[in-house]
């Protein structure tokens, strides 16, 4: 992706602040594919394990965060000064995904400090979270720091 000119800043991200990242719908042979390579459980694999154990061929976990951080890049750090994220301090699952499903996501400033080792720079603590569409279901959450420039301040005239 290449770099534009950012236009969001630690400035625009005031707690309270809700960002609709907007929807996707699963994709099986994503969903598949991610978890036999990176999280083989049969119930993420196998049809009738995955009806055993949640109803239905389910989602990992991981390929759901990672459905949330594409809606996050596209949502807002694409267009934002985002410096990255030293992490967090909740991940949850609440409710399984399955093929087909639509997710919409969304992310909440729940806090924001300016940083006092780098004044340039601001942390804000954010809640992430996709629900499925339809049942309302709450299918991820998280809760994490994320870092963005200040917006810099004009040279004086």
């Amino acid at each position: 992706m290449a770099e534009t000119a950012a236009e969001v800043f630690f400035d625009d991200l005031a707690p309270g602040t809700v960002v609709d990242l907007g929807t996707t719908v699963v994709d099986r042979e994503e969903m598949l594919a991610f978890s036999a390579r990176f999280d083989p459980q049969p119930f993420h694999l196998d049809d009738a394990a995955g009806e055993r154990v949640f109803g239905g061929l389910a989602a990992s976990g991981w390929f759901t965060a990672a459905l949330w951080m594409r809606a996050y890049v596209d949502g807002l750090l694409s267009r934002a000064a985002a410096l990255g994220s030293p992490g967090g301090d909740e991940i949850a699952w609440p409710a399984p995904v399955f093929a087909g499903d639509e997710l919409h996501a969304r992310m909440e400033v729940l806090d924001a400090r300016v940083s006092r080792s780098r004044p340039s720079m601001g942390l804000i603590t954010l809640r992430g979270t996709m629900t499925r569409t339809g049942d309302g279901a709450v299918v991820y959450r998280s809760r994490f720091t994320g870092m963005f420039a200040l917006r810099p301040v004009p040279p004086a005239p």
